[in-house]
C-alpha cells in the first residue's frame, strides 16, 4: 500500500506522523512510504534520515496521493482539497470541531479513523494515552509559568519553599492527563486536590500513584468549593469522541481570584470550562473575570521530539495492520472498526454525529 505522510500545517506542530525507523520498517513489510519534504524537521529527523530509511520525498501533493494518510493532526481547510477517498488515520476530534470537516470527510468518501476512538483488547485508548501524558505534564508546567506576576498571574509559585507548601492546584479528572499533572504538581510541592467519579479507581491512585494528593467525588458542589480558592485549575475531562460537558461553569470561573490559572486540556473535545475557546502557540492565553486562561489546542505539538517518538511507538503496529489489510478488511478488524469515525459517506461514530447534531448522517459501521 502506499502510505503518505504529509508534513503538518496546524500553527506551531511540528510533530510528524512518522520517524525514519518506523518508515523503514514500513518499507521491509512492502509498502511505499512517501514523505513530504521537511516533513520530520520539526522533529529532528532529516529528508536524508527518511530517504535512507527507504522513504520517499514527495510535495504537497504526493503525500496525499495514496492509499493511506497518516498525520498527527486533523486537516485544515486548506487540505481540504486533497481528500479523495483515501483512509487517513490521525487525530481529528471531529465532535470538538466545526461541522466543516466533518461534512469534507463524507463528501470526499474518506474513511477516518481516529486516533482518539481507537481501543486496544482491555478498552483502553494506546494512541490518545502519550499524547495526554504529555499534555497532563505540561498543564502543571504551563500553568505555573502563566501564575507569575509578570505573566498577570497573581504571583503566586506552585511548590516547597523551605519545607513550606505554596499553591493550591486542583484537577477536575483523574485519567493519563489529570495523573501526569498530579504527579508534576505534587513533585513541586503544590497542595493537590483531584476530582474522580470512581471512589474505587481513586481509592486506588491515592495508594499506588498519588498518595501526596487529596480526591473528591467530582460533582457541581465540590467542584464550586475547590475552584473557589484554587491558584491552578486543570480541566481534564474525557468522553471517548464525544463533545466534553462543561464541567467549569462560567459562575465558578467569576468566582476565582483575579490572576488564578485555568488549563482547559479538555479543548480539543470543545473545552470542559465554560469561558475556554482554542488558543494556539502563538497567542496562547487570554483573560476572562480576571482569570488567565491556556486553551491550546496541540499541546504536545510543543515538544515534538518526544511526542512523536512517544506517538509512533503507539501508532506503528497500527499504520502497519491498516496497510496490511486496506479498506476491505477495516470493518472486520473489532479494533479499527471502533476507531472509524466516517466510512462511505456515513458517521459511524455515534458520539460524533450526536456532538455534530447530525445523527440523520448517521450509520453504525456494522
Amino acid at each position: 500500500m502506499k502510505i503518505g505522510i504529509p508534513k503538518e500545517i496546524k500553527e506551531k506542530e511540528n510533530r510528524v506522523a512518522i520517524t525514519p525507523d518506523a518508515a523503514k520498517f514500513l518499507v521491509q513489510k512492502g509498502h511505499s512510504v512517501l514523505v513530504e519534504i521537511d516533513a520530520g524537521l520539526g522533529s529532528g529527523f532529516s529528508n536524508e534520515l527518511y530517504e535512507q530509511a527507504g522513504a520517499q520525498l514527495v510535495s504537497t501533493v504526493g503525500a496525499w496521493a495514496v492509499d493511506l494518510v497518516v498525520k498527527v493532526k486533523e486537516p485544515l481547510a486548506s487540505e481540504y482539497q486533497y481528500l479523495d477517498r483515501q483512509i487517513v488515520f490521525t487525530f481529528f476530534h471531529l465532535a470538538g470541531v466545526m461541522p466543516e470537516l466533518t461534512l469534507e470527510l463524507l463528501k470526499k468518501g474518506v474513511t477516518a479513523i481516529a486516533y482518539e476512538t481507537l481501543e486496544d483488547e482491555q478498552g483502553r485508548l494506546p494512541i490518545l494515552a502519550p499524547m495526554s501524558a504529555v499534555a497532563g505534564n505540561m498543564a502543571t508546567l504551563m500553568g505555573s509559568y502563566y501564575l507569575a506576576k509578570f505573566n498577570q498571574g497573581k504571583g503566586m509559585q506552585l511548590g516547597r519553599v523551605l519545607g513550606k507548601k505554596f499553591g493550591k492546584v486542583v484537577i477536575i479528572g483523574d485519567g493519563v492527563v489529570g495523573q501526569h499533572a498530579g504527579q508534576v504538581a505534587c513533585a513541586m510541592g503544590a497542595d493537590v486536590f483531584i476530582g474522580g467519579i470512581d471512589q474505587q479507581g481513586m481509592h486506588k491512585l491515592k495508594k499506588s500513584v498519588l498518595p501526596e494528593a487529596s480526591f473528591f467525588l467530582s460533582n457541581k458542589e465540590s467542584i464550586q468549593k475547590h475552584v473557589i480558592d484554587a491558584d491552578l485549575v486543570v480541566g481534564a475531562v474525557l468522553c471517548r469522541g464525544a463533545k466534553a460537558p462543561k464541567i467549569i461553569s462560567e459562575e465558578m470561573i467569576r468566582s476565582m481570584s483575579e490572576g488564578s490559572v485555568v488549563v482547559d486540556v479538555s479543548i480539543d473535545q470543545g473545552g470542559c470550562i465554560e469561558t475556554s475557546r482554542p488558543t494556539t502557540h502563538s497567542d496562547p492565553v487570554f483573560i476572562k473575570h480576571g482569570v488567565v486562561h491556556y486553551c491550546v489546542t496541540n499541546m504536545p505539538g510543543a515538544y515534538p521530539k518526544t511526542s512523536t517518538i512517544a506517538l509512533v511507538d503507539v501508532t506503528l503496529p497500527y499504520i502497519a495492520k491498516i496497510a496490511d489489510a486496506g479498506h476491505t478488511l477495516l470493518k472486520s478488524d473489532q479494533q479499527l472498526a471502533k476507531a472509524i469515525n466516517v466510512f462511505d459517506g456515513k458517521i459511524t461514530c455515534k458520539a460524533v454525529a450526536e456532538g455534530l447534531g447530525m445523527m440523520n448522517r448517521y450509520q453504525p459501521l456494522n
